[in-house]
């Protein structure tokens, strides 16, 4: 297929991405623990880095964060999404022991919450402690150790604190519903370029976000329509997007992770664009968009298919929204565990984010809701063409 893509006259640089700002800015986001339902401080933190960035925004009832970039016309407008929320946990019921039982927060295996450090959020403040296996040792249990079913209802939180029931548990101020979130146990392997943590997924995506848009203003660009930022915080328990673009984006993009496995086609090194998720395939027009600017500014990707992953595009389609969606990923391997991604794979994804920002709409047609088959767009049907 022949490249499609429109850059901007006035702007067709390739945008300079200052990756120590995104690595600075994903240091700082890990940093704060954030799991679904408790994600006022990372609300407060991006919010106050947009306001450095010098771009406007407003925030929802829960704390989404809508910003805007303003182009030179108002439709048919695009957005850009990320989630700010992770996985984590809460606490189901304290038992006999002074142990804390625990229901995960998203979906994630309790073999990678098992030996998280983790701090419990109280209402009176925090405390740290442990989770661990219920036969956490095999100087007491043995063989058991190594048979024990790996579920969420065999594991428990030791608190760093001098307990011995439950009444001394409930002095601390702990209740059940009680927040834990996990330590990120953040490592930067220089050499290599490799970044391991917990929560990757999508504070990676954030961070190159943030870096997309520190590199459209320094270029000086003036986008061709509004382009929105939105900072969703309920993805990981499902509602995402649903309540934050009001019907009138046009065209939306999101940016999360691509898990990664050896029968996959996605690297940890590369960009990813996703054809189709567990929700369905992405728009046609939208996502091959997004790989002629790959293909044109030589960026490297791949494309690719998760039958087990669903993202904030399907949040917002569920929503009622009729408008184009796509998924562009960071590689991420062992996803909702030890992530690991790769500083190469952030670099190319804020690039790619920057470029799309600059770029005319799919389809200027869609700046109306309705309109007449005529000019409607066509999607290839005759002899295979080999692209440019």
């Amino acid at each position: 297929m022949a490249s499609t893509t429109q850059l901007d006259d006035a702007a067709p640089q390739h945008p300079a991405v200052d990756l120590d700002y995104v690595l600075d800015t994903l240091r700082s986001l890990l940093d704060i623990p954030n799991p679904s339902g408790y994600t006022d401080q990372v609300v407060h933190w991006v919010g106050e880095e947009l306001q450095r960035l010098g771009v406007p925004f407003e925030l929802t009832r829960r704390g989404a964060i809508r910003a805007d970039l303003a182009g030179r016309s108002s439709s048919p407008d695009r957005a850009v999404v990320v989630h700010l929320d992770t996985i984590g946990a809460m606490v189901q019921r304290i038992k006999p022991n002074g142990r804390l039982a625990l229901a995960p927060i998203g979906t994630w295996s309790a073999r990678f919450a098992a030996g998280g450090r983790v701090t419990l959020m109280t209402d009176t403040g925090c405390r740290r402690g442990t989770v661990l296996p219920l036969k956490a040792s095999g100087h007491t249990f043995g063989d058991e150790v190594d048979s024990q079913p790996g579920t969420w209802d065999q594991l428990e939180l030791r608190l760093d604190d001098p307990v011995d029931g439950v009444q001394d548990v409930e002095a601390l101020g702990v209740n059940v519903g009680d927040y834990v979130a996990f330590d990120p146990g953040t490592e930067f392997i220089g050499d290599t370029g490799f970044i391991n943590a917990r929560h990757l997924d999508d504070k990676a995506g954030v961070a190159v976000l943030l870096g997309a848009v520190r590199a459209v203003r320094e270029l000086g660009a003036e986008l061709p329509v509004d382009c929105h930022l939105i900072f969703t915080i309920s993805e990981e328990v499902g509602s995402g997007s649903s309540g934050t673009l009001h019907g009138d984006v046009a065209e939306m993009v999101t940016v999360d992770s691509a898990p990664q496995a050896h029968w996959r086609n996605s690297r940890e090194d590369e960009v990813t664009i996703a054809m189709m998720d567990s929700a369905g395939p992405f728009d046609w027009h939208l996502t091959h968009k997004l790989i002629d600017i790959c293909r044109d500014y030589e960026i490297p990707h791949r494309r690719d298919v998760f039958q087990y992953y669903r993202s904030d595009s399907a949040s917002a389609v569920d929503a009622g929204n009729d408008l184009r969606t796509a998924l562009v990923c960071f590689g991420v391997d062992s996803s909702h565990g030890w992530e690991r991604t790769n500083t190469q794979s952030l670099q190319a994804l804020a690039e790619l984010i920057a470029l799309y920002m600059m770029s005319e709409p799919t389809f200027m047609r869609d700046r109306d809701e309705l309109a007449e088959l005529e000019g409607f767009s066509r999607q290839p049907m005759g002899p295979a063409e080999a692209p440019e």
